[in-house]
């Protein structure tokens, strides 16, 4: 597996990922992976706070259309975060925190596309849903733990110690 996941970090893209001295490299990559993120769970803990409560006199329609920016988001993370990985492979997959925060960057995913849209259209229509609050908080503590696995992959060596 070692051997397959080194032969991934010496492709040519990932290579110049990793090494080329260019603000386009990764320095590029790395700030579109924050943009994405920022879209895909700025939003998405907007939405939740709304769905709780917060700012109630802000009407949850309009907030409808923020799933497309939220998608984007994704889509930006999703590929800059194929190309950090391929530039770090070898660390990055043996480190478990990083199953970990695909784990919930999946149940985040399907939160959003599963429970929050409906929800959104059904609330924004004037329908009281229960279960609003739970996909919220649910939703809330996803993405904090997504971007907490993220943040600690840096801190933390493939066998889970300190580096």
């Amino acid at each position: 597996m070692h051997d397959w996941l080194a032969g991934i970090e010496q492709t040519g893209l990932a290579t110049w990922v990793r090494e080329a001295p260019t603000l386009w490299a990764y320095p590029t990559v790395l700030f579109l992976h924050t943009v994405g993120l920022g879209f895909l769970v700025g939003l998405n803990v907007t939405i939740d706070l709304r769905l709780l409560g917060v700012a109630a006199a802000l009407p949850l329609a309009p907030m409808r259309r923020w799933f497309p920016v939220m998608w984007a988001g994704f889509w930006v993370n999703a590929g800059s975060g194929l190309l950090l990985l391929a530039a770090d492979a070898t660390t990055k997959l043996l480190n478990p925190v990083f199953g970990i925060k695909m784990l919930f960057v999946c149940a985040g995913v399907l939160n959003m596309w599963y429970f929050k849209r409906p929800l959104v259209e059904r609330v924004a229509g004037g329908q009281v849903v229960r279960h609003a609050r739970l996909a919220a908080v649910a939703s809330l503590l996803i993405w904090i733990g997504a971007t907490t696995a993220g943040r600690l992959m840096g801190y933390l060596a493939p066998a889970g110690g300190l580096p």
